[in-house]
């Protein structure tokens, strides 16, 4: 069966984005890059991969989940598409215009369900805090790229609390000289 994997970056004092909900302060350069370029290049937007002339390498991820929040930055900057050699689902309360190849979901839950009974690479959870709240359940594996800073406050890991504490297992944990951690955590079932 696909996982539903919550590949992000956190600060230390576990916030994806700064109050304004920005990312800016993540750090992109540094020794990490190559590794997370290497083992999660299909999680590049569609516009960095052509900007580096890259190829995208679909051995990861086939399908990427994001709240409206997350793909706000994009429109604002004229992309509607961020993520074209994924498939593409985007959760929101109402009807909104997204472009032909974005599926907007109003019941994430049940469409992560049903994603993962089909047969493919896994699902990449991109974001926001607050619809990885909402599907904590359903992830199978967190791989936080701890950034060596704090914000102090913005946007929450998890946005939504679960209904009862959720155990994941931490696997590994890939320091860098950047400062940048790389930990990999699995859900703990039963």
């Amino acid at each position: 069966m696909r996982e539903l994997v919550y590949y992000v970056a956190v600060s230390l004092d576990g916030f994806i984005a700064d109050p304004d909900g920005g990312a800016d302060a993540f750090l992109v350069e540094g020794d990490h890059s190559p590794v997370l370029l290497e083992e999660f290049g299909d999680a590049l937007p569609g516009h960095v991969m052509a900007a580096l002339g890259l190829e995208p390498p679909r051995d990861r991820f086939d399908t990427v989940l994001m709240g409206w929040n997350t793909l706000i930055p994009g429109l604002e900057i004229g992309i509607d598409s961020p993520y074209p050699h994924l498939r593409q689902y985007v959760a929101s309360r109402s009807d909104k215009p997204v472009a032909p190849d974005v599926t907007l979901m109003s019941d994430p839950l049940a469409t992560v369900r049903e994603l993962k009974q089909e047969s493919g690479l896994d699902i990449w959870l991109c974001g926001g805090g607050e619809l990885a709240g909402v599907l904590i359940d359903e992830i199978d594996r967190l791989v936080l790229k701890r950034n060596p800073f704090a914000f102090g406050s913005g946007i929450p890991l998890f946005g939504a609390a679960p209904s009862a504490p959720r155990r994941f297992d931490l696997v590994s944990a890939r320091p860098f000289a950047s400062g940048v951690v790389v930990e990999e955590y699995v859900a703990r079932r039963g």
